[in-house]
């Protein structure tokens, strides 16, 4: 493995390009927006200064790392030489389903081809292609360089051997692999999601306030970030997203998004993406 191929240059994928290129990958970062690869790059060149500023790396390190990402605006171009391919585009599996058939048409025959979907089927995903044996899910956690969590998702289809090359990619990048079925959510999600929809038909029925029950949580147990301020961080839409998946996977009304869910996302209000959520903030 020596060349990643990143698809997204979003908040995820310009982590993951981040980390693979700070750990000595050639990184390809693909987006159709040029306007997209140019923040991307000044979000990664901003939290490297930040890891200078907490002496974790060294401004030689800094400039290495942006040297290794070179951006493309088309999947044909960025994939062609890749080993591995990460999509990190939206979740939304019918996009998800576009870009892994172009994945599987320009990728080399033996590259493999990865996810970062935090909730949707990897066997679905992979069905799309000539290769389901080589797709994976890799599922990194937000904010990428900072959290070392990797839940890595094999379908029936995936061959051990590819399951067993991400574990070591992962622990190469410093992160700690997680390895799961694929199931609506994995683990991850199908945890969370029903904790933070139950505190906010908490919230919508008046039990608390939003401040008390994210403290309560908090104190309480010991969580770093509350349900609500965690959804704003997130994204309403995707939490409400995940939450519909979840429902339709399982097929059980119990995961439907809370309607003050859905009202707020209706509404615009989104969370820090929007400057609205659950709590208000600066200008977006």
């Amino acid at each position: 493995m020596k060349t990643i191929a990143v698809i997204g240059a979003g908040t995820m994928g310009n982590g993951i390009a981040h980390v693979f290129a700070q750990n000595g990958f050639q990184v390809h970062l693909i987006d159709t927006q040029e306007s997209a690869l140019q923040k991307a790059l000044a979000t990664i060149d901003k939290n490297l200064d930040r890891q200078i500023a907490k002496n974790t790396i060294t401004q030689e390190q800094k400039i290495k790392t942006l040297l290794a990402i070179t951006t493309y605006q088309n999947i044909e171009d960025g994939v062609t030489a890749a080993n591995m391919v990460i999509e990190a585009a939206t979740e939304n599996v019918e996009i998800k389903k576009s870009i892994f058939k172009a994945m599987d048409t320009f990728a080399p025959p033996d590259c493999i081809l990865a996810t970062n979907t935090s909730s949707i089927s990897i066997t679905e995903l992979g069905a799309v292609t000539q290769r389901p044996e080589k797709v994976i899910g890799m599922h990194f956690m937000n904010p990428v360089p900072v959290m070392k969590l990797v839940e890595i998702i094999h379908s029936k289809h995936t061959l051990p051997e590819v399951t067993q090359t991400i574990v070591s990619l992962t622990e190469q990048l410093g992160k700690v692999p997680c390895v799961v079925k694929d199931f609506p959510g994995f683990i991850s999600n199908r945890i969370l999601m029903p904790m933070i929809n139950e505190a906010i038909i908490a919230l919508s029925e008046g039990v608390s306030d939003v401040a008390t029950i994210d403290q309560i949580m908090k104190l309480g147990m010991a969580h770093p970030m509350g349900p609500l301020q965690l959804a704003d961080y997130i994204g309403l839409d995707v939490c409400r997203n995940i939450l519909i998946i979840l429902q339709e996977g399982f097929n059980n009304i119990k995961y439907a998004p809370s309607p003050l869910l859905v009202k707020m996302v209706e509404e615009g209000k989104l969370g820090v993406k929007s400057g609205e959520g659950f709590y208000k903030y600066g200008a977006v």
